[in-house]
C-alpha cells in the first residue's frame, strides 16, 4: 500500500528540521520544537501538518524575522536538479516538502521585509517550491511582486522559473485564489509569454496549467493565445498549447477545436446503441457508436460523451468525459464501444432514475440515448 501523502511531514522529518535549526542557532529548543510540532500528528492531514510546523517555528525561532531568515537560509539543503522528488531532510539540509513550512513562515511574517522575503523564497524554491507562499505577496504587494517575477522568468534555475508560472496560477489547487488575476489575467499572461519556450518541460507544463486556469474564466482569451502561439510552433510548444487547452477542448469550445483542426463534422449516419439500458449502481454503462462519413476528405474527429446525471430534484446535471480522437477517412464507417463505470466516488452523489448519454463530435451534439439507473 502506498505511503499516505501526509507522511511527507512525519516525526523523523521534523526531528531533522530541528537538528538543522539547532545547528544554526545554539539557543534553539529542539526538544520543545519536536514535542510541540508532533503532538497528535497522526490526526493531521498534510496541510494541517504544514501549518502546525509553521506555528511551532513562530513559537520557537527568534521573533526577529531577519535572524530567523538567516537560520532558515542556512538550514536549506542543496538545490534540486531535474529529479524534483529527490528532496528530503538529511545531513545536507532541509529539502523537499519540509521546505513548505519555511515558505509559509515567510508568507505569513515577511511582508515588512519584502526584499529579504523574495531572497528567501527564491532560494527555498530551489529545494522544493515556494508556489503557495509567493501568493501572499501577490495579494499584498502585487506590483512589487510581479516586478520580481519578471526578473525570475529569466533566471538560470528551472525551479525559480517554474515558480513564476506556478505561483501566479489564478486557481492553483490547495492554494489561495488570486481574485485580481481571475478577473484580469493580462499581467500573468505577460509572464507566461516569457516562459512559453522554456527549455525545461517542467516549466512549460506549469505554463500550460496556468493557461488552463485562465481558460476557466476567459476561454476566448486563451483560445486567441493558442491561435497566436501555434503559428510556426515547435513540437514542444504545440504540446504545451494542447495541454493548456484541455478544458476548452473538453468543453467543445469551437474556436479552440478549429485551431486543432477539429471542424464541424460531416456525418451522414450515426447510431448510438445503449447495450445496458438498465444499470445497477456499482456496475457499468456500455454503449456502441456507429458513424459514417459524408465527406470526400479525411476528417479529424474528437469524440466525447456527456452523462446527464439525475439529481435529487428531478433535474439532470451534465458531466463531460473524454473518449477518443480519431481520423475518419472519406466515406468511412467506424464502430466503437465504450464501457463507463458508475460507482461510488467522492465528488458525486448518484440518484436512481432515467439518465442520458449524449455524444459530442468536435463540439457538436450528434446523438442521445437514455438508460435507467437503479440503486441496489
Amino acid at each position: 500500500m502506498a505511503e499516505p501523502f501526509k507522511n511527507l511531514l512525519n516525526k523523523k522529518i521534523i526531528k531533522g528540521m530541528a537538528t538543522h535549526f539547532k545547528r544554526q542557532w545554539s539557543a534553539f529548543d529542539a526538544e520543545g520544537f519536536v514535542a510541540t510540532a508532533t503532538k497528535n500528528l497522526d490526526l493531521l492531514a498534510l496541510k494541517a501538518r504544514t501549518e502546525r510546523i509553521t506555528e511551532t517555528m513562530i513559537k520557537y525561532l527568534p521573533a526577529d524575522f531577519e535572524k530567523t531568515g538567516e537560520i532558515m537560509l542556512a538550514s536549506l539543503g542543496p538545490p534540486l536538479g531535474d529529479d524534483i522528488s529527490a528532496g528530503t531532510v538529511d545531513a545536507k539540509g532541509i529539502s523537499g516538502w519540509a521546505v513548505t513550512p519555511l515558505t509559509h513562515y515567510v508568507g505569513l511574517r515577511g511582508h515588512k521585509h519584502f526584499n529579504l522575503s523574495m531572497t528567501l523564497l527564491k532560494e527555498m524554491t530551489k529545494c522544493a517550491s515556494s508556489e503557495f507562499a509567493i501568493r501572499f505577496f501577490l495579494l499584498a504587494s502585487p506590483e512589487k511582486t510581479l516586478s520580481v517575477l519578471k526578473t525570475w522568468a529569466t533566471d538560470s534555475n528551472q525551479h525559480v522559473r517554474r515558480l513564476v508560472s506556478e505561483g501566479s496560477r489564478p486557481r492553483l489547487p490547495w492554494a489561495m485564489r488570486l481574485p485580481t488575476y481571475i478577473k484580469d489575467p493580462s499581467p500573468i499572461i505577460e509572464l507566461l509569454e516569457q516562459l512559453k519556450d522554456d527549455d525545461k518541460e517542467y516549466v512549460r507544463r506549469s505554463v500550460a496549467n496556468n493557461l488552463n486556469d485562465i481558460a476557466k474564466d476567459h476561454p476566448d482569451v486563451v483560445a486567441e493565445i493558442a491561435a497566436q502561439w501555434i503559428r510556426n510552433a515547435t513540437k514542444e510548444r504545440k504540446k504545451l498549447i494542447r495541454h493548456a487547452c484541455r478544458t476548452l477542448l473538453k468543453n467543445g469550445h469551437k474556436k479552440t477545436l478549429t485551431i486543432f483542426g477539429f471542424k464541424p463534422p460531416k456525418i451522414k449516419q450515426i447510431n448510438l446503441d445503449v447495450l445496458t439500458p438498465n444499470v445497477v449502481f456499482g456496475g457499468y454503462l456500455q454503449f456502441t457508436l456507429l458513424i459514417c462519413s459524408d465527406s470526400r476528405v479525411d476528417q479529424a474527429l474528437m469524440i466525447d460523451y456527456i452523462i446527464h446525471h439525475q439529481k435529487a430534484n428531478g433535474k439532470t446535471s451534465p458531466k463531460v468525459f473524454k473518449w477518443r480522437a480519431t481520423t475518419l477517412a472519406a466515406k468511412e464507417m467506424q464502430t466503437s464501444t465504450k464501457k463507463h463505470a458508475i460507482k461510488k466516488i467522492t465528488t458525486r452523489v448518484y440518484y436512481p432514475g432515467v439518465h442520458t448519454v449524449e455524444i459530442m463530435i468536435n463540439g457538436v451534439s450528434m446523438a442521445t440515448a437514455d438508460f435507467q439507473l437503479s440503486m441496489p
